[in-house]
């Protein structure tokens, strides 16, 4: 661990990280005539491609709605195989792997539960033991929606207050068990391979995550964990919208062990794109 990392992560242990994502929060709703100016000026610093958008610049009249914007519908084609994992945004791998003893990899020489990422007794994380897991980090510049990656039936959503550390790699590299510290929003759903997990993990700046499925917003203002078992589930095909990040973030996918195996060739720091296969199909008797 390099003294200038820990020197760089420093002040997110000092900031109030929940006030200023508040702030943030306010300002980019805010709609009046700088939005335009931020957005112009976001685009040059990031290299935004607005051509994907399905709407043009004049359409937003706030920071988010820009933030949040929906892509044409053209711009994701989402893979069609049967039996695979299609990757739930646009971002890059950070880790993907093997759940061996309920853990994940974080980074390099740093690992943590999956019980503690998904704050259960092990009726969720139990039947992933032995299963497999992907982390993909949406930086600024990425598209902030967040799709099914297979077709599944979410049955429950937890959402777990936290810290608010930001998700790069610098950070993941230094702060121990970051994903479990940070706010989140872990959805519990069934699979044609069995039970998994779709998480949202928050981080700085980013305090107003939002789901189809349910009202985050209204499980937020409650005291500690809020578990929400739907009153009837909520079906997904692959590629449909599930939520949003009103800022950048990360995606984490727990899958059981029947679940497809990662595609050869991806890692740490490979680029994705909503809707692109990750996975080798799962091969059929017969």
């Amino acid at each position: 661990m390099h003294l200038l990392d820990r020197l760089l992560v420093l002040p997110q242990h000092l900031l109030p990280q929940h006030a200023l994502s508040a702030a943030v929060r306010r300002l980019t709703r805010a709609e009046n005539a700088l939005a335009p100016y931020a957005i112009r000026t976001f685009c040059a610093l990031y290299g935004v491609d607005l051509s994907e958008a399905a709407e043009g610049l004049q359409s937003y009249r706030s920071f988010n709605q820009f933030f949040t914007r929906a892509l044409r519908s053209d711009a994701r084609p989402v893979a069609r195989e049967p039996g695979i994992v299609v990757s739930p945004a646009d971002g890059a791998i950070s880790q993907l792997g093997s759940l061996d003893q309920g853990r994940l990899l974080q980074a390099k020489g740093r690992h943590f539960p999956l019980s503690a990422l998904l704050a259960d007794d092990g009726d969720l994380s139990r039947p992933l033991e032995g299963g497999r897991f992907v982390t993909v980090y949406l930086s600024p510049r990425d598209y902030h929606r967040v799709h099914a990656p297979f077709d599944c039936a979410v049955h429950s959503v937890r959402y777990i207050p936290g810290q608010l550390f930001s998700v790069n790699d610098r950070t993941s590299r230094n702060i121990e068990g970051l994903y479990a510290r940070n706010e989140r929003l872990v959805l519990g759903c069934e699979s044609e391979w069995g039970p998994c997990a779709i998480v949202m993990v928050g981080a700085m700046l980013v305090s107003a995550m939002e789901l189809r499925c349910c009202d985050v917003p209204a499980m937020a203002a409650r005291a500690g964990v809020t578990y929400e078992r739907l009153s009837a589930p909520a079906h997904y095909g692959r590629g449909d919208e599930i939520g949003r990040f009103n800022m950048g973030s990360t995606v984490i996918l727990a899958l059981p062990p029947a679940a497809p195996d990662w595609l050869p060739g991806l890692g740490n720091g490979t680029p994705v794109r909503m809707g692109q296969s990750l996975s080798r199909p799962v091969a059929t008797p017969g």
